[in-house]
């Protein structure tokens, strides 16, 4: 962390490019929804689709980012390969976002829009 002027802590310009990569890569309906999906347990590449609602070569394209990415991980069971979320902070922020927006939602009140951003 960086102290700016006023004392504030700035987290470093590679923090920030980290982060702003992995909202970026969440900013995806259809990636978040994979990234929830394996928040909840492991799946593979079918299991995956036939949850989200995605095409398998889609999906796969997706988890081929979200790996690279690295925020999902992969290992071999047989012919399978089975997708897993190895970031527990990665899950944390998911679930969050998630729960916030779904309680919102719940009760009726809209979410706050982002302008001139």
């Amino acid at each position: 962390m960086q102290t700016a002027g006023r004392g504030f802590d700035d987290p470093s310009a590679d923090v920030l490019a980290g982060a702003a990569a992995a909202f970026g890569l969440l900013a995806s309906p259809a990636r978040l929804h994979i990234v929830w999906a394996l928040a909840q347990g492991e799946s593979d590449v079918t299991g995956l689709a036939e949850r989200v609602g995605g095409a398998l070569p889609a999906v796969s394209q997706h988890l081929t980012k979200l790996k690279l990415a690295g925020l999902v991980r992969s290992r071999r069971e047989g012919r399978r390969q089975v997708y897993f979320v190895d970031d527990p902070d990665v899950v944390d922020v998911v679930r969050l976002a998630v729960a916030r927006l779904t309680d919102r939602a719940d009760r009726d009140v809209p979410a706050p829009r982002l302008r001139g951003i």
